[in-house]
């Protein structure tokens, strides 16, 4: 089901993961009003380079760029251009980057200028979960258990999780087995294992948890808010590889 790693790929992994971290916290600092998203996705291309990485979305299922742009309703999938970033907005960024055969993926929602108390706690509670089911993700655990973390904290914060959407395997592929479910059951679901590399990803959003297609990306009725690591098992424990 899962394609589990040795300690050679995962020290891959380890270095993509670090390079990785170091783009996006440069492209960080890249976000304020006025900028376009096409501004970040030069930069971007220019910080993997850098790293000496290759973006690993760039023509994978076709998509047209080296990041995904995703602002204020739109979760995922949001393809940079010239729109213009206002202060108030959300933007989630999301980064692949490919190191020597192997993938790494990540993925932040960060605020423009100033931004409302609602949103402050849609990103607060949105990270919180995303850190709650990394501590889920030990040896012997259940995907249930990480699905379960997120749903939990979620629900009792009055917010709710994006139906539709999920975290996954990675490796020598961006996407492989498992799913990584943002609901879920405790003690239910394939077992983690050692060497097991994956990306949790919790979606989160307000009172309507559909998804909606278009030329965009993939949007939600209001806001919403992503965050995203890629998590190995060592030593039976979880290590973020993009931390």
């Amino acid at each position: 089901m899962a394609k589990l790693k040795d300690k050679k790929e995962i020290q891959i992994m380890r270095e993509a993961g670090s390079k990785l971290s170091t783009v996006m916290e440069s492209l960080k600092k890249e976000v304020s009003p006025g900028k376009t998203t096409k501004d970040l996705e030069e930069k971007a291309k220019e910080l993997i380079s850098k790293e000496g990485g290759k973006p690993s979305f760039l023509g994978y299922k076709e998509f047209p760029a080296a990041i995904c742009t995703s602002v204020n309703r739109i979760v995922v999938h949001g393809i940079p251009s010239d729109r213009v970033l206002n202060k108030g907005d959300i933007i989630s960024i999301d980064i692949g980057l490919e190191w020597k055969g192997y993938h790494s993926d990540m993925a932040v929602t960060v605020p423009v200028g100033k931004i409302s108390r609602k949103a402050e706690k849609l990103l607060r509670v949105t990270e919180e979960s995303l850190d709650l089911a990394i501590k889920q993700s030990k040896k012997g655990k259940r995907l249930g258990d990480i699905g379960n973390a997120v749903e939990k904290h979620v629900t009792e914060n009055g917010l709710v999780v994006v139906r539709g959407l999920c975290g996954h395997g990675i490796g020598k592929e961006v996407h492989e087995n498992p799913q990584i479910m943002n609901t879920g059951s405790a003690n239910r679901g394939w077992k983690i294992r050692e060497g097991f590399t994956f990306c949790i990803e919790p979606m989160v959003t307000f009172e309507n948890p559909k998804i909606y297609h278009d030329k965009e990306g993939i949007k939600t009725e209001n806001i919403s808010a992503h965050f995203e690591h890629t998590i190995a098992i060592v030593d039976g424990n979880p290590e973020i590889l993009t931390a």
